[in-house]
């Protein structure tokens, strides 16, 4: 049992700041022309009727791309928890090649795993003109502004199709260091952190599982801090019968985390083009969006690919992330899988 005397520092390469990293850039990398080109060749050697889901890393070669993707993936998973990689020519390919693209680049970084309750393996997020109030939307299908928060895979992943007329601004934050700064300023609202929060699965709900999920937003394990958390979840799972209500202190420690989150001393913000790919943590980072407002013309509104991917060189994590909603067959969490629904990488937002 942790005491507020016996909480634990991190000083490692999870725990960073904002200001650091803007002035770095080590996180940012530029395709060059040849790699670019191997990411053409792969495209064009796929049949133009294969389903997106039965394209394999065998079928998607990327001689040289690959052993720096592998590179990307492991400072991901067990550097800084974040990464940006350039010049995708979205432009010129269409929507199914560009998806094809993004899913081959995912492919040599993990397996792709089921997003939502639709066994969406392929996830777009779009503005569906969508009420965040209801208690089954999700922020992604929104214009809003999303709150700090982790998904429910090792990495996710995000292709920018097109960009907002305005917002939308990608922020980073390291979940580590927020913790840090919660121990040092506030150790009695960092103990709270460590009890279980319950969060609403969305009416998503994997067999033999409750409508709600029941976990710590931070769990010291193995010389790590692991992080979960989706605050928009734990606010509308009190709506759910059988979970208590939130306590002052909960309410106060989350309000705490939020402020430190959002400190411009402590977050990254970056500006997304068309063509970046951007690999985050869902460990130790959190990530959030300002609001934005789109193009009146449905074409230009903006859309992002997204990917949850399972990583087998993904960190050690507390038995009860690997409890929340099951596991892959090679051993890790498997994103959101709702009995009897297939997995599907649709080319459209729904």
């Amino acid at each position: 049992m942790w005491t507020m005397d016996t909480l634990p520092l991190f000083n490692n390469a999870q725990a960073w700041t904002g200001p650091s990293m803007a002035k770095s850039l080590d996180w940012i990398y530029t395709m060059s022309a040849d790699e670019i080109a191997e990411i053409d060749a792969a495209v064009a050697r796929i049949d133009p009727a294969v389903d997106i889901l039965d394209i394999g890393i065998d079928d998607f070669a990327l001689p040289s791309l690959s052993h720096k993707l592998a590179d990307f993936r492991r400072e991901v998973l067990h550097g800084c928890g974040f990464h940006l990689i350039r010049g995708l020519p979205v432009e010129r390919y269409t929507l199914r090649e560009a998806a094809i693209a993004y899913w081959g680049i995912g492919l040599h970084i993990g397996e792709a795993v089921s997003q939502n309750g639709k066994g969406h393996v392929l996830g777009h997020v779009a503005n569906l003109g969508l009420n965040y109030v209801d208690p089954e939307v999700r922020g992604y299908q929104t214009s809003a502004r999303l709150n700090y928060h982790c998904d429910a895979s090792d990495i996710v992943a995000l292709l920018c199709l097109r960009t907002s007329r305005s917002g939308g601004l990608s922020s980073v934050v390291s979940s580590t260091t927020c913790w840090n700064e919660m121990v040092r300023r506030r150790p009695d609202l960092a103990l709270t952190l460590l009890e279980p929060l319950h969060y609403t699965r969305w009416g998503e709900v994997p067999s033999g599982k409750t409508v709600y999920d029941c976990v710590p937003i931070f769990a010291p394990y193995e010389g790590r801090l692991i992080t979960t958390y989706v605050r928009s979840a734990v606010i509308k799972a009190q709506a759910l019968p059988g979970v208590p209500q939130l306590t002052a202190a909960q309410i106060e420690a989350m309000d705490f985390l939020d402020a430190l989150a959002a400190d411009p001393k402590l977050h990254l913000d970056m500006a997304f083009q068309p063509g970046d790919v951007q690999l985050v943590s869902n460990y130790t980072v959190f990530h959030s969006r300002t609001s934005f407002e789109d193009w009146p013309e449905v074409e230009r509104r903006r859309h992002l690919l997204r990917l949850w991917l399972a990583c087998d060189d993904g960190p050690s994590v507390p038995p009860f992330m690997n409890e929340r909603h099951g596991l892959t067959a090679r051993g890790r969490p498997d994103g959101i899988r709702v009995p009897g629904v297939p997995l599907t990488a649709p080319l459209e937002p729904a």
